[in-house]
């Protein structure tokens, strides 16, 4: 009980910006000790506080801006799909190029990503 003190802070929802700070610091610690390790000890605690600064972080952090590729990339890894499998889309050398930004999705495109995945247009937009 001599060190609730210094662990009962860990436990609690951050308030401040100060807070959060300080509980990533603190997580950061604590799975440098080996709470990164399911198996270990302090990997409860690194959960909990995890949770906690995921919490902060959706309520006080403006989310990253994606952009169209950007949603196109994360359907297409977790859907585990390659850029020959999108061939109803475009060809592969045009999958190429829009993923690596050299050319821009054209409403067509758009349109039968929004079908294949069925994920409403202005997700890839």
């Amino acid at each position: 009980m001599e060190h609730w003190c210094y662990v009962a802070p860990l436990l609690l929802l951050p308030q401040t910006e100060d807070d959060y700070n300080a509980l990533v610091e603190a997580l950061d610690t604590v799975l440098d000790a080996g709470g990164a390790d399911e198996t270990h000890p302090l990997a409860a605690l690194a959960d909990r506080m995890g949770e906690l600064v995921s919490q902060y972080e959706e309520a006080h952090l403006p989310p990253i801006p994606a952009t169209g590729i950007d949603a196109l990339r994360f359907l297409m890894e977790s859907h585990n799909v390659g850029q020959a499998d999108l061939s109803e889309v475009a060809s592969q050398g045009v999958i190429s190029e829009l993923l690596s930004g050299k050319r821009d999705l054209n409403v067509r495109q758009v349109r039968a990503l929004s079908e294949r995945f069925s994920v409403p247009v202005q997700v890839l937009i």
